[in-house]
C-alpha cells in the first residue's frame, strides 16, 4: 500500500472533544470518523488491526475445540421472551417492529439464538460437549458512550457458548477458556491484562471473571492484594471491616445537631472522626417504589451491584417527602418508625461497633454513645460496601487491598442452566433419563481491546502498535523522492518486502521529512526503514523501531531478510 492511496487523513491537532489519548490518537491517525453518538466508521488502518485480533481470536478459539457460527443480528422478541430478558432488560436492549407488526430486537448478545441454534441438535448426552463462537456487530445503547471506543452502541464482539453435561465439564473447560484468553492478550501485545472476579450482571450465572487492563482512564475500579494477588471487580470484591471495640460503651444521648445534614457536617460539629458514625443511604425499588432504608459506616460507600443481587431488583435513588415519614439527614436505627413495606438493611461495617454518632429520627437532633449489640438487638448483618483502599483481603487476611482503574477487555461466565432451562433445551442422558445442559459464556470485544492496546502502548506522537496487530509491519519512507537514486532504490525495495510476503506502507509522497516521519509516528508501524540521499551516499537505509528500543544501519543487501528476522522475533516477544 501507498501512503499516498490511503484512505483517511492524519493531523496534527488533537480534537477537543477527545478525552483520552487512545480516542484523540485514532481520530488524529486517520483510524476512525464519527457518525452518532458511540457509533463509528472504521478507516483501512484500524480494520486492520481488528482482524488481525479476529484472526488471533478465532486461533485460540479453535484451539478449543470452538465452532465459528453466525447468529442474526435482528432477533423475534418471542426469543427473548422464552428467557425472560424481553422485559427483564431496560433501554440498553433496542426494540422495534417490523412492517408486519411483528416485535424484534437488535442483539446486544446472543445467549438466546445459541440455545436456539442447537437446541433440537443437542438431544442427546453424546453430542456433548461443544463450543459455538460468533465474531459479530452488536448493539447496546448504552446510556453514556465514551473514550472513542472504549465505550460506543455499535460494536463487534466475539462472543462464543459451550454446552455441557455436568458442572465438572463446564468447570474443566471455563479453566481452558480462561487459558485461550491469557493467550489471546498476550499475543496482541496486552501482557498486562489481569483476571478479576467479576459481578455477572444481566448475564446470569454464578462464576465470572473479567479480564481487566490496568490504566488510570479505566471506568472500572478493581480492588488488587499486595499480599497474595488476590483481584475482584470492586463491584464484586467483598468488603471486610473489623471494628475494635472502645473498652467503654457511652450511654446514648440525643445532640441538637443544627442544620447538620451530611455525615461529614454531623462529625464536624460533634468532633467525631466519619469511621465512628452511622449514616443511612436511601434507595427505593424500581418494580413498586418501595424504601429500602440501609445502614453503614460513615466512611463507607454503598456497593449497589451488591444491594441490587440482594434485592433482586433494581434500584433508585429515593425521593424522600414528609409521608414518608423518614428524616432526610437524620435518620437512624433507634426508635425508626417505617412502613411494613420499607426494607431495612444494614452493612457487615457496623458489627462490633460501639460509641457510633447516628441520626435520631428528629429534625435537627443525633444520638451519640450508640452501641450496635446494645441498642439494635435482633438484626442481620450483610456485605453492602464498596471495598476499600487499605481494606483486608478476603484471600489472604492482610490489610492489603489496594483499588486500582482499568478497562474491561474480555468476560467469561459460568451461566449454569439460566438459558437452557428457561428456552426449554433437553438432552437424553446414558439412562435415558431427560436433563437441562450447563452452558459458559466467553465475550471479547474486538474495537475495545484495540483502542484498549493503544491507550496501553503509546506516546505523545502516535500509538506504538505490537507487531502482531500492528496494520503494516514495516513502514518505508523515501525522503526526497524526487531524487532519482532514491526513488529508485525505495521503490525496489518495496517490491521486494512485497514479494516476501512483508506487509508494507510505502510513503513516497514529496513532502517534508518532518511531515512524513509525523504521519509514520500516527501509524504507528513498528519497523520504520528510511531511504535518504544522506543514508544512500553511506550505502545504507536507516533502521528504527517505533518503541525506540532498536536503531541500526541496514546493509541493502540483505535489508529483507533483517526485516523478515525482526518481524518474526517481534510477534513472538
Amino acid at each position: 500500500m501507498k501512503l499516498i492511496n490511503l484512505v483517511g487523513d492524519r493531523f496534527k491537532e488533537r480534537p477537543s472533544d477527545c478525552l483520552i489519548d487512545s480516542h484523540a490518537l485514532m481520530v488524529r491517525g486517520g483510524y476512525i470518523k464519527y457518525v452518532a453518538n458511540g457509533i463509528f466508521s472504521n478507516f483501512p488502518p484500524l480494520k486492520r488491526v481488528t482482524r488481525k485480533i479476529e484472526q488471533i481470536i478465532r486461533e485460540e478459539m479453535d484451539k478449543i475445540d470452538g465452532q465459528e457460527v453466525m447468529f442474526p443480528v435482528v432477533m423475534p422478541a418471542s426469543m427473548w421472551e422464552e428467557s425472560g430478558r424481553y422485559t427483564s432488560i431496560g433501554a440498553e436492549m433496542v426494540r422495534f417492529t417490523d412492517r408486519g407488526k411483528q416485535p424484534l430486537v437488535l442483539g446486544m448478545t446472543h445467549e438466546e439464538a445459541a440455545v436456539h441454534l442447537v437446541r433440537e441438535y443437542a438431544n442427546s448426552y453424546t453430542k456433548y460437549p461443544f463450543m459455538i463462537y460468533q465474531i459479530q456487530t452488536k448493539f447496546r445503547d448504552e446510556a453514556r458512550p465514551r473514550g472513542g471506543l472504549i465505550r460506543v452502541r455499535e460494536f463487534t464482539m466475539k462472543d462464543a457458548y459451550s454446552f455441557h453435561t455436568s458442572q465438572e465439564d463446564l468447570e474443566s473447560y471455563y479453566e481452558r477458556a480462561h487459558k485461550a484468553y491469557e493467550n489471546i492478550y498476550r499475543r496482541c501485545g496486552a501482557p498486562g491484562v489481569i483476571s478479576v472476579k467479576s459481578d455477572s450482571g444481566m448475564m446470569g450465572g454464578s462464576v465470572s471473571h473479567e479480564f481487566m487492563l490496568l490504566t488510570p482512564i479505566g471506568e472500572d475500579s478493581i480492588a488488587i492484594c499486595k499480599h497474595c494477588g488476590y483481584t475482584a471487580n470492586v463491584e464484586a470484591a467483598k468488603s471486610i471491616i473489623e471494628n475494635v471495640r472502645d473498652a467503654d460503651s457511652e450511654q446514648l444521648a440525643e445532640v441538637n445537631t443544627p442544620d447538620c445534614h451530611t455525615i461529614e457536617e454531623v462529625c464536624n460539629f460533634l468532633k467525631a472522626p466519619t469511621e465512628k458514625s452511622l449514616k443511612a443511604v436511601i434507595y427505593q425499588k424500581n418494580t413498586d417504589d418501595s424504601f429500602v432504608v440501609l445502614f453503614i459506616r460513615g466512611d463507607l460507600d454503598v456497593n449497589e451491584t451488591k444491594l441490587t443481587n440482594y434485592l433482586g431488583c433494581g434500584i433508585h435513588p429515593a425521593l424522600i417527602t414528609e409521608e414518608c415519614g423518614l428524616k432526610a439527614g437524620f435518620i437512624g436505627p433507634v426508635n425508626l418508625t417505617v412502613n411494613t413495606s420499607y426494607v431495612v438493611l444494614y452493612d457487615e461495617s457496623l458489627k462490633n461497633a460501639n460509641n457510633l454518632v447516628c441520626g435520631a429520627n428528629k429534625v435537627d437532633f443525633h444520638f451519640t454513645g450508640l452501641d450496635m449489640e446494645r441498642d439494635c438487638a435482633d438484626i442481620e448483618f450483610h456485605d453492602f460496601a464498596k471495598a476499600i483502599e487499605g481494606g483486608i483481603c478476603p484471600e489472604c487476611g492482610e490489610h492489603a487491598i489496594s483499588i486500582s482503574r482499568g478497562i474491561e477487555v474480555g468476560n467469561i461466565f459460568q451461566l449454569g442452566t439460566k438459558y437452557t432451562k428457561s428456552m426449554g433445551m433437553t438432552y437424553l442422558d446414558e439412562n435415558g433419563a431427560e436433563q437441562t445442559p450447563i452452558m459458559g459464556c466467553y465475550g471479547i470485544g474486538v474495537g475495545r481491546l484495540a483502542a484498549s492496546v493503544c491507550e496501553a502502548s503509546h506516546d505523545d506522537f502516535g500509538p506504538i502498535w505490537p507487531m502482531a496487530i500492528a496494520p503494516w509491519q514495516v513502514h518505508l519512507c523515501a525522503v526526497r523522492p524526487d531524487d532519482e537514486r532514491v526513488k529508485s532504490a525505495a521503490d525496489k525495495l518495496y517490491e521486494d518486502l512485497q514479494n516476501a510476503g512483508i506487509e508494507v506502507i510505502y510513503d513516497d509522497r514529496n513532502v517534508r521529512a518532518g511531515v512524513m516521519f509525523s504521519d509514520a509516528d500516527l501509524l504507528g508501524v513498528p519497523l520504520r526503514v528510511v531511504v535518504s540521499p544522506r543514508n544512500l551516499d553511506e550505502g545504507v537505509y536507516e533502521l528504527s523501531s517505533r518503541d525506540k528500543k532498536l536503531s541500526e544501519k541496514l546493509n541493502p543487501e540483505n535489508a529483507v531478510e533483517r526485516l523478515k528476522e525482526l518481524i518474526i522475533s517481534m510477534t513472538e516477544s
